[in-house]
């Protein structure tokens, strides 16, 4: 009944504002942020379009089988291209929704807006027009998903911004030709870290954020196609052309995967000629993928470094790392435990598109597991730290294991490949041993280790509260 579902809403409504007063805020402050919180909620309900609840109701459907197949309708699969492919055609601005407004949060590097000079931090958008003449459309209130769109468009077109000044709060138009935007931001980066930090070693630090590959610039037979591996290959060839370096950190925080093909690549940069992982197929059939480069291109000391937001194919390669004794794997208890190998198939078939032109996205069915060469599965268990650093991501429910309907570990026969020696067990247990000693005499980690303390018992305080991340959202334009 209507009083029923209003007892329900008060009582949700007070146990929010309760957790906020546990946190320490203050009564008028919670007030105050839950009632933005609701409010912004009510309007990104009002206008969800159709598109949406028809790929929250297939998720929610293909769910039911595992966590991570999925139906990505076409402005989702979009974003997919654009993530795997590290491109866009638009402005080149990220933006952001506060309050009701789109906000531009960075000029990309290269763009058009860069180019341009006139669109800023902080300046509020506030309508869009296409075209020299096209008539504007306010955007304020908006979902910044539509207010996205209409700033995108084929490169070589216009589109004209009234923007509401950060500096002097004026409302200016500004015109600006779309073109291809290439994210830069989202490649793999590397840098040699200064001796006099390094007890004067020699010390390479490169991130990867994912395992990115451009298949249709491949395709097409782009030279120059974005891929990670590739550009792995670049940061370490410029290492030996600055000196060298005594030993190599590669940090997968947060890396979600990608390409299976790149995380074998990946792999043989680190490893001579050998299986990287096994794949076994719906029907059971294992096929080994295996290192396609004939020679490692660095040898030297290596410590990959994880969290529990490291998954897929950043399993792959931490796995293969481990499992050849090729180097050291730091960070959380584990990884996230993703074992599974998805396919995205576009839902019209090939042979009716001639009739139906319509773009109707994508299913990414999940149609394979994949197994490290050691014959482990990394589905639920990951792949475990050999030093493990305190981390308040490590005490939350976050991984496969926390996911509904995950599939079990499980694990097939080894395959024969070598082992590089670089790591023993005596190694493991001396760095474990003077690793803990260096956390506990630590100031920092000390007080990380208070924080934890804390989390931890705000957790048992409040069970059915759900401890996962508060992630900040962005989208490039």
């Amino acid at each position: 009944t209507p009083e029923e579902l209003n007892e329900r809403w008060r009582k949700r409504i007070k146990y929010e504002l309760l957790l906020k007063k546990l946190d320490g805020t203050p009564l008028d402050k919670a007030r105050e942020e839950l009632h933005r919180r609701y409010k912004n909620i009510r309007t990104m309900m009002s206008q969800t379009e159709d598109f949406e609840k028809l790929e929250t109701y297939l998720t929610a459907l293909t769910h039911c089988f595992d966590p991570h197949s999925s139906y990505m309708s076409p402005q989702s699969l979009e974003e997919f291209r654009i993530a795997m492919e590290l491109s866009l055609e638009g402005i080149g601005a990220a933006l952001r929704w506060k309050d009701g407004y789109t906000v531009v949060e960075q000029i990309i590097p290269g763009g058009a807006a860069d180019a341009d000079g006139r669109l800023q931090v902080g300046d509020k958008i506030i309508a869009v027009a296409q075209g020299d003449d096209g008539e504007f459309v306010d955007v304020v209130e908006m979902k910044l998903t539509k207010v996205v769109r209409l700033i995108r468009g084929k490169r070589g077109t216009v589109v004209r911004l009234r923007v509401k000044k950060a500096e002097t709060g004026e409302t200016k138009i500004i015109a600006l030709t779309r073109q291809r935007i290439e994210l830069h931001e989202q490649e793999v980066k590397g840098e040699i870290l200064p001796p006099e930090r390094t007890n004067g070693k020699r010390i390479g630090v490169i991130h990867i954020p994912s395992f990115y590959r451009d298949f249709r610039g491949e395709q097409r037979g782009r030279e120059d196609f974005k891929s990670a591996a590739r550009d792995l290959d670049r940061v370490l060839r410029r290492f030996q052309q600055e000196g060298g370096v005594d030993g190599l950190i590669i940090d997968l925080r947060f890396n979600g995967g990608g390409a299976l093909s790149e995380a074998i690549e990946v792999t043989g940069l680190f490893i001579d000629e050998g299986p990287v992982v096994q794949v076994k197929s719906e029907h059971g059939r294992i096929k080994i993928h295996s290192d396609p480069i004939p020679e490692a291109l660095y040898k030297g000391p290596l410590v990959l470094v994880t969290n529990r937001l490291s998954a897929s194919a950043s399993e792959i390669f931490a796995g293969a790392i481990k499992d050849y004794q090729r180097g050291i794997i730091v960070g959380d208890t584990t990884t996230h435990g993703k074992g599974t190998v998805q396919n995205v198939m576009p839902v019209a078939r090939h042979m009716f598109r001639i009739f139906d032109q319509e773009d109707r996205g994508a299913l990414k069915l999940t149609i394979q597991q994949f197994y490290r060469v050691n014959g482990d599965s990394t589905q639920n268990r990951g792949v475990h730290s050999d030093l493990v650093l305190p981390s308040r991501l490590d005490h939350s429910d976050v991984g496969e294991s926390f996911l509904k309907n995950a599939l079990a570990f499980d694990r097939i026969a080894p395959v024969e490949h070598y082992s590089a020696g670089m790591v023993t067990p005596e190694m493991v247990n001396s760095l474990q041993r003077a690793s803990q000693q260096r956390i506990q005499n630590d100031p920092e980690f000390r007080k990380l280790q208070k924080k934890i303390e804390r989390f931890i018992e705000r957790k048992n305080r409040s069970p059915g509260r759900k401890q996962g991340l508060e992630l900040h959202f962005r989208i490039q334009s």
